[in-house]
């Protein structure tokens, strides 16, 4: 690259990729004089007004620029999204008989409530001996909720679990409960009846002996199953990937959002599924995301989702500019509207098919819009337990995060690449996406193992009161 960037011939800023004395790494410079109150473009996009006068080559950063978001806009639907020509592709997975196949072969503990924690660390631990064969992993996915909610907490955390269990990547899964807690056994059980699992078992601790005893008969019963699963080539149309970032820098909507978007198209085009997420960062940024929607009844879910989410926000006395983030700003993101345009480059250039409740699985080929917030590890849980196998995280910043699914990152600059290097697992910044593409294919197929696999979390998306 070179060592400044201009975005879009309408834009009246560009990027110093390398910095000056007076102009961080990857932040904004003036490339003419912006007056006071003048509108400052980027992306071909208004990302704000300048709250000073600026001169011609002068750095552009929260010290004279401020949000013009307008929390009462109108929008409107005028299509215009790409449709990908068709390529065919295929992956190394495990094919399941209930859905998309897996790109891992791992067993889930899943508490039904946190009380129960310790009960599932302790089986996990002690099932790694069963580790053998083809299986992955036994992993137990603790969590602080599942008691003491109200309303629609108590459903959100039930629809969740149950679709953390629904994850092609687990061969089996046991739920573990306490017996006495809100999200209870039955309401789990009911909750999953019509999809007819075979693969899951269930029990409360206190209606066993030995929980201990008990839950590690079942779980030496399934890996004597699942070590025995071989992969086998399957259709890229039963991948589905999930789009997230975090750590946002001046990067981001440079390199990494832009190729994963690409790596997104790519997918689609293939017949595969993309999820792209983070409500709140698509703010200032959600009209260009609505004319992509295929269909106006589309566009009409996307857009109640975007005023539902920012009645949120002003319901509980915020704004809905409460960000970037400290890290985001240091990076050389100033506005909200500056972060949402290079956010949803993740999403690609082709049309938007579905937009997915909290908790709701997959069910269209292409792109769908999820309703998740944007914190990372309670996006990137949603993205997962809507079906994606795999998300791939842009970051300028840096996590060491992962969620119950490989969480492959991808850094926005060699700086964090190469310093983070037990973080990262693929450099952006020189656009390469072949080389992008052909890690996701190594990874679902199992050739290659993400440096955060070995982390598995989950977390929920909680409104409410809790008791």
């Amino acid at each position: 690259m070179k060592d400044t960037v201009i975005i879009n011939e309408k834009d009246n800023v560009g990027i110093s990729l390398s910095g000056t004395d007076t102009i961080p790494a990857g932040h904004k410079f003036a490339l003419r004089d912006i007056a006071l109150g003048e509108y400052v473009i980027k992306y071909g996009e208004i990302i704000g007004r300048a709250t000073a006068d600026i001169k011609q080559g002068e750095w552009v950063h929260t010290h004279n620029v401020k949000s013009h978001l307008d929390e009462n806009v109108a929008y409107r639907y005028e299509f215009s999204a790409a449709k990908p020509e068709k390529t065919r592709k295929t992956f190394m997975g495990f094919k399941r008989t209930h859905g998309r196949a897996g790109i891992r072969n791992e067993i889930y503990i899943i508490p039904t409530v946190g009380c129960v924690n310790n009960v599932c660390m302790r089986l996990a631990k002690a099932a790694q001996e069963y580790v053998t064969g083809t299986i992955d992993g036994i992993f137990a996915l603790p969590h602080q909720f599942g008691c003491s909610q109200l309303g629609q907490d108590n459903d959100n955390i039930k629809k969740l679990l149950c679709a953390v269990a629904l994850n092609p990547n687990a061969s089996f899964v046991l739920f573990v409960g306490l017996g006495c807690e809100n999200n209870g056994m039955d309401g789990i059980k009911e909750y999953l009846a019509p999809y007819q699992r075979d693969n899951i078992a269930y029990f409360n601790t206190q209606d066993v002996e030995d929980e201990h005893a008990y839950g590690l008969e079942i779980l030496k019963g399934f890996a004597e199953k699942a070590k025995s699963f071989q992969r086998e080539e399957v259709d890229f149309s039963e991948l589905c990937i999930g789009l997230k970032c975090g750590g946002s820098d001046g990067y981001s909507g440079l390199t990494a959002n832009p190729l994963v978007g690409r790596i997104s198209d790519r997918t689609v085009a293939a017949g595969g599924s993309a999820i792209l997420t983070e409500v709140p960062e698509m703010f200032g940024a959600e009209q260009l995301l609505m004319n992509k929607c295929k269909t106006k009844e589309i566009f009409e879910k996307y857009k109640k989702m975007i005023e539902d989410f920012k009645k949120y926000y002003t319901d509980q006395g915020f704004p809905v500019y409460e960000n970037p983030s400290p890290g985001n700003k240091k990076g050389g993101i100033t506005t909200l509207e500056e972060k949402s345009l290079g956010c949803i480059e993740k999403a690609g250039s082709t049309e938007i098919v579905d937009v997915l409740g909290y908790g709701e699985i997959v069910k269209e080929v292409g792109v769908s819009a999820l309703n998740a917030p944007g914190n990372d590890l309670i996006a990137a849980t949603a993205l997962a337990a809507s079906g994606c196998q795999i998300v791939l995280f842009t970051t300028g910043r840096g996590t060491p995060f992962s969620t119950f699914v490989p969480t492959m990152k991808i850094s926005t600059n060699p700086r964090l690449a190469a310093y983070k290097n037990n973080w990262i697992d693929f450099n952006a910044y020189d656009m390469d996406e072949d080389g992008l593409f052909d890690l996701l294919v190594k990874t679902v197929s199992g050739e290659y193992v993400c440096k955060s696999e070995d982390v598995r979390e989950i977390a929920f998306y909680k409104t409410g009161v809790t008791l």
